[in-house]
């Protein structure tokens, strides 16, 4: 009887990859792992591939493991710029897109824009955001842009005045 192979089928190993590098107390678990194989004899040259990561890192985890104990192993919170908006101030805007018109607002657009969303935030909120950053901003919360396809009413004025022009050019023989 032979041996069937395992295999992955819903997750690709770069998105298993990430789960795992998100999760902290694993990423401490690992680097404490990392530290216990060393104690055991283990070169950091022979770690790496196993942890797929650099001998440097593994020395650090080391040292970090030395001088401050397990607690050491974990990421400290990365440093940056505070959001402009608030968590309400997203929630505002996350209503005001899915359940709420431009026209509301005295838009001339029944959709949702980058440009129209920017100007809102600016009219209520006095933050000015660029257009590549409010798509971040959204996606972030969850939602994605997506493109409509324009209904003109002239558009169907215009083409019936081009029937009509064409219909009144042929020539009659």
């Amino acid at each position: 009887m032979s041996r069937v192979a395992l295999k992955i089928e819903n997750y690709s190993s770069e998105e298993l990859k990430a789960l795992l590098r998100k999760d902290e107390k694993f990423q401490q678990g690992v680097r404490l792992y990392a530290c216990y194989q060393v104690s055991k004899g283990k070169k950091p040259k022979e770690l790496e591939d196993l942890y797929e990561t650099s001998f440097k890192s593994i020395c650090n985890w080391v040292n970090k493991l030395n001088e401050g104990g397990v607690e050491a192993l974990i990421d400290k919170e990365k440093p940056g710029r505070p959001p402009k908006l608030t968590k309400e101030q997203k929630e505002k805007i996350k209503f005001v897109v899915l359940e709420q018109s431009p026209e509301d607002y005295q838009y001339n657009s029944s959709t949702w824009t980058g440009l129209l969303l920017i100007d809102w935030i600016d009219k209520q909120y006095n933050i000015v955001y660029k257009k590549a950053q409010i798509y971040n901003i959204l996606k972030n919360m969850g939602l994605t842009f997506q493109k409509s396809k324009g209904f003109y009413p002239e558009a169907k004025e215009r083409a019936e005045k081009v029937d009509a022009l064409k219909k009144t050019s042929r020539r009659k023989e």
